[in-house]
């Protein structure tokens, strides 16, 4: 079901008919499988009201949402020490949502951005084709917990597992539950907070008030706690100083940049989806992440051509305090702002954000394009339309947005939110949804090639549509930062145009791009 449909109502029930099962409210219930299916569900009771018996193997799991509904499947992979997890019961608390999408659940589940919440996946068959090496977007799942309508066991047809994949890293996950049911009801009430547990006995009431004091992390802890460099390859054999190779097995599919050659990026990490650095990386950009809370003057000092302000979990209001460096940098610095960061871009610049029903989550979101960006060839505002990939739960207001006399660029056609966002003087620029996204669509890919390429006044990126949108299959190189200040990263401005032959389909290794990121 499409997000941006509108929700019939339930039918009613006619005498005679059972209540639904998929949501109680203030009721507890037994679960028992479902036939053929391994999944579970709330058993029905027969006329003389006894319960059906659950099944020993089975262990049921229940979602208690803040307003008192609770709903109910059976569990299949268990949280880790460190999220609620100790032998016994156990249950986690976060933001439940739900993803539209049909395909990219290991990306999706391995996005910062979903740090704190309990996803639900409206796709009612999940794991289908297992989990790849090489395909997270960050070092291993983040979402709180996973709930499914059924988790497919891969393992059956020689795919490693998505439910072994959550469970070697802490994430629980589980399935049996009426995802379209759910999913409705939080269309309807908007997003909820909610307890995952597999404690039956636990009075509703005292979960929905444990679910109502959830708050959500901070995208200023989502991100890296030290900087480091990724860099493409070089003709040169020789790799820079402190340098870390791609791990072996992973070659170039494209041309080397020749030693020298590219632009240097600056991205500010508030939760960065690895895709944004093969995007970059498969350009010839050399690039250098550093923390949130990295100030303006270090920021500069790296002399960068461009700033890249990443995507990254929870309420942009929240993050007062990065606002004047985001302003101080755009002014001096072309900017880019991808998801979370083309929000601070707008409250930068005086915009005001709030909080969306439900939020855009999903692969089928269709984004028009209305006015020209602020350079040329930049799109002439002719009306261009991409189905694009969206994680968010907040927006910007156009209204606040004009006032700060910034211009809207892109528009989402299910709801008319504001998707996309420029300065009419700045090389500054704001994309709400993800035209770096993997696994797809690839349709916005070029989006981010046009900005690099007019504001470098270099060539066109061969990698310009759907750059690196394959994971990990490049060969990268990255100077770790760790032990050092943002501050003391060595100085790197580019020089010379943007070479033409970027490489095509060079994309950071996974190994490269998670020793950067080790520690965060």
């Amino acid at each position: 079901m499409d997000c941006g449909e509108p929700v019939p109502p339930a039918p009613a029930l006619r005498d005679g008919d059972p209540a639904p099962h998929a949501a109680v409210r203030g009721a507890s219930a037994q679960v028992a499988p479902v036939a053929g299916r391994g999944a579970a569900r709330v058993a029905g009771r027969g006329a003389d009201g006894a319960a059906a018996p659950a099944r020993a193997d089975v262990v049921p799991a229940r979602l208690v949402l803040e307003d008192g509904t609770q709903w109910f499947g059976r569990l299949v992979a268990g949280p880790g020490p460190g999220r609620g997890g100790a032998g016994g019961a156990w249950a986690v608390t976060g933001e439940v949502v739900f993803n539209t999408a049909m395909t990219g659940y290991q990306e999706l589940l391995s996005d910062p951005s979903y740090d704190g919440q309990i996803v639900v996946l409206t796709y009612p068959l999940v794991g289908n084709y297992g989990v790849h090496d090489g395909e997270d977007e960050s070092a291993g799942p983040r979402v709180q917990a996973l709930i499914a309508r059924e988790l497919f066991d891969a393992g059956a047809v020689g795919l490693q597992p998505l439910a072994a994949h959550l469970a070697a890293a802490g994430v629980p996950a589980a399935d049996g539950f009426d995802t379209r049911a759910l999913t409705r009801h939080l269309r309807r009430h908007g997003t909820l907070r909610g307890v995952l547990t597999t404690d039956l006995g636990v009075p509703v009431e005292e979960l929905a008030a444990r679910a109502a004091r959830w708050r959500p992390p901070s995208a200023l802890e989502a991100g890296t706690r030290r900087p480091y460099r990724l860099e493409p390859p070089r003709a040169a054999t020789a790799t820079p100083d402190g340098a870390i190779p791609a791990p072996d097995g992973v070659g170039s599919a494209g041309p080397a940049v020749p030693a020298g050659a590219g632009h240097h990026a600056v991205l500010v990490d508030f939760g960065v989806k690895r895709n944004i650095l093969r995007a970059l990386v498969a350009q010839g950009w050399r690039v250098t992440v550093v923390p949130a809370r990295t100030p303006a003057d270090d920021i500069l000092a790296l002399r960068p051509d461009v700033v890249i302000l990443s995507n990254g979990p929870g309420d942009p209001r929240d993050l007062g305090e990065v606002l004047g460096t985001v302003r101080r940098v755009a002014e001096a610095v072309p900017t880019f702002g991808i998801c979370l960061g083309h929000q601070l871009l707008g409250l930068a610049f005086g915009g005001r954000a709030y909080k969306l029903p439900f939020g855009h989550r999903g692969a089928n979101h269709p984004v028009k394009e209305i006015a020209a960006a602020a350079w040329a060839g930049a799109g002439g505002g002719e009306g261009r339309v991409f189905m694009t990939s969206q994680n968010h739960g907040y927006a910007l207001d156009a209204e606040s947005l004009e006032a700060a006399g910034l211009i809207v660029t892109h528009v989402n056609l299910n709801d008319g939110t504001v998707e996309g966002l420029c300065h009419p003087h700045l090389p500054v620029r704001g994309l709400q949804f993800h035209p770096e996204a993997a696994p797809g669509p690839r349709d916005a890919a070029p989006l981010l090639a046009e900005f690099l390429r007019q504001v470098t006044g270099g060539a066109p990126a061969r990698a310009a549509e759907g750059a690196a949108v394959g994971a990990g299959r490049g060969s990268a190189v990255v100077a770790s930062g760790a032990g050092r200040a943002a501050g003391a990263e060595r100085p790197a401005g580019g020089t010379g145009p943007a070479p033409a032959a970027a490489g095509r389909w060079l994309a950071a290794a996974p190994g490269a791009v998670e020793g950067g990121i080790a520690g965060a």
